[in-house]
């Protein structure tokens, strides 16, 4: 028996201009997927092609399909500056919600790394996302619920996610998670029969809290019983000016320290790498000025 959801996956990247080169972050992500999950496809939507030695090394996996901004977040107002230099993420929840919807499958960000397969009762499912931590509503200021969408599974246009779709431009406050998480979770609590949601464990057992990135980024935590993938969260910590969530930054995961330090996700991400001295040194990662990954 044929199940709901196709086992191919959807990535979305490029958003913004790419003055680095594609990290090892990103290609950890795609040859995790690709040895993990073992996709029939993997679709790669990008507006701005990336370059650099680690992209030339998956690229040939991909499906590379180009796509364009959303208009309606090209032409949002925003109230807060801080939110809008993470337009590009905005752009991205539609185009995630739309393709996925479109062709059937999985997304996940580009900052996962798949820990095990997924198991196989959630490809019988309509519609599967992950509980996150709790999260503030910008409107009210109330802490409640949330349901994240860094990783979605979905059979082609189901109703759970065509309903969220519709609802998200009216649902979008120019917050990160009235649309996108807070929105979900209301409309899951309408709607159980339409949508999984499986625990926290699975998708996000580290969250997005100076305690949890610090777990994932520098210590270690061997634990990974029941763990399908992990999320990194990078647009909080990845450029090296930003410190409210980690001391830590993009420029310093490179593939020597992910060979040589056992951190949480060092140990999982060490064995989707290449041989050593595959791929030439990649200069000037130490500079991360930008907003975040994509």
């Amino acid at each position: 028996m044929t199940a709901r959801i196709p086992n191919q996956c959807h990535f979305v990247f490029g958003l913004k201009s790419q003055a680095e080169p594609f990290h090892l972050v990103h290609y950890v992500c795609l040859e995790s997927c690709r040895q993990v999950l073992k996709p029939e496809r993997i679709f790669f939507y990008c507006q701005h092609l990336p370059h650099g030695p680690w992209w030339d090394l998956i690229r040939d996996h991909l499906e590379i399909v180009h796509v364009e901004p959303v208009p309606f977040i090209a032409g949002f107002r925003y109230r807060s500056r801080g939110i809008r230099r993470y337009v590009y993420a905005h752009h991205s929840d539609f185009i995630r919600l739309e393709k996925v919807l479109e062709r059937g499958g999985i997304y996940a960000d580009i900052d996962t790394v798949f820990v095990r397969p997924i198991p196989a009762e959630l490809y019988d499912k309509l519609f599967v996302l992950g509980r996150e931590g709790d999260v503030v509503d910008p409107v009210d200021g109330l802490t409640k619920r949330s349901i994240c969408n860094a990783f979605i599974m979905s059979e082609p246009n189901a109703e759970f996610g065509r309903r969220w779709l519709g609802q998200m431009p009216g649902a979008l406050d120019g917050s990160w998670s009235g649309h996108s998480t807070l929105l979900t979770q209301r409309l899951a609590e309408r709607h159980p029969e339409l949508v999984h949601v499986e625990p926290q464990r699975t998708f996000y057992k580290h969250l997005w809290t100076r305690e949890g990135l610090r777990t994932l980024l520098e210590g270690c935590d061997p634990d990974v019983e029941g763990v399908v993938s992990m999320h990194l969260w990078s647009h909080l910590w990845w450029s090296r000016w930003r410190r409210d969530f980690s001391d830590f930054h993009g420029g310093l995961l490179t593939e020597e320290f992910i060979r040589s330090v056992d951190t949480t996700y060092n140990i999982v991400a060490r064995r989707f790498l290449p041989e050593p001295g595959t791929v030439p040194r990649a200069r000037g990662w130490r500079r991360f000025i930008g907003a975040g990954a994509s």
